[in-house]
């Protein structure tokens, strides 16, 4: 919407928007159960885009001169073509909203994306293409929001997680991924090792990565057909029933500089494996 040469409300305006039948009920509703806050720029512009049927209300902090900026306008003007409520608030009120001071200026009361159910893995398994990346015992919210971003970016179809020893998709991961976990799927499932067994058995090619003698570099990996890519955590790798699933292990070579550390953060790693996945697919 262009607002060139319109007069942009006062701040009394931002706290009085129109709201909803259903953003009124919602209101009702969240004095039973606390919802969650998601925050930064892209990561409410995503949920505003992808959900906004289950947003409650934004918070946004205005400049000094009393105006939004032109990124926090673009993000009222969403919410208000919904009836989505929007609210002033200062800074330190955002950051106690979220819990973090990285907000960037805006905040969403919102339900939580529901996660996909492991029916959809019955529905991509019939893509003579398909995509996965697998997660075990990624605990930490900014890895993880890191490697839905790296999966968003290079094609992945869906990622796996099982649903313990793994960390929950959040509002933290959320303003990682920047958005990102509001666009792809994520699969939990009870148990990772038969779900491995059923996606073999459908024809899907397992790759895990791993610092093995018998691991070939990724560079020697054809990544072409039905494909899985398993990443362990920084710390422990695969798990052993995991790292018993795959058809080959594979691992990223590195400068032989024995000066320095090799080892790479698993967001990180994600990504290039990730990169390398879509590069020989690109051919």
């Amino acid at each position: 919407m262009n607002t060139t040469n319109k007069k942009r409300p006062n701040r009394g305006d931002y706290r009085n928007l129109p709201k909803s039948s259903a953003h009124q009920k919602g209101e009702a509703r969240s004095a039973k159960a606390k919802m969650p806050h998601f925050y930064g720029i892209h990561a409410v512009t995503m949920l505003l885009k992808r959900r906004p049927e289950e947003v409650l209300a934004v918070f946004v902090q205005l400049r000094e001169d009393g105006q939004p900026s032109h990124e926090h306008q673009r993000i009222i003007e969403i919410a208000q073509a919904f009836g989505i409520s929007v609210q002033y608030a200062h800074k330190d009120k955002l950051s106690q909203l979220c819990d973090s001071h990285q907000h960037q200026g805006v905040v969403a009361s919102a339900r939580a994306k529901a996660v996909a159910d492991e029916a959809l893995l019955d529905v991509l398994m019939d893509k003579p293409d398909v995509l996965f990346l697998v997660l075990d015992q990624i605990t930490d919210a900014h890895n993880l929001g890191a490697c839905l971003r790296s999966a968003c970016a290079m094609g992945v179809d869906a990622v796996i997680i099982p649903k313990h020893q793994s960390a929950p998709i959040t509002p933290t991961v959320a303003k990682v991924s920047v958005g990102a976990s509001e666009v792809i799927d994520v699969v939990l499932v009870t148990n990772l090792a038969r779900t491995l067994d059923k996606l073999k058995k459908a024809g899907v090619f397992v790759f895990g990565t791993a610092l093995d003698e018998t691991a070939k570099p990724v560079q020697a990996c054809d990544f072409a057909g039905k494909v899985a890519i398993i990443m362990g955590s920084e710390g422990e790798g695969m798990r052993r029933l995991t790292q018993q699933m795959c058809d080959t292990l594979v691992y990223i070579p590195m400068a032989d500089r024995t000066d320095r550390p090799q080892s790479l953060n698993v967001s990180v790693a994600t990504g290039m494996m990730l990169y390398e996945v879509a590069r020989q697919r690109q051919k």
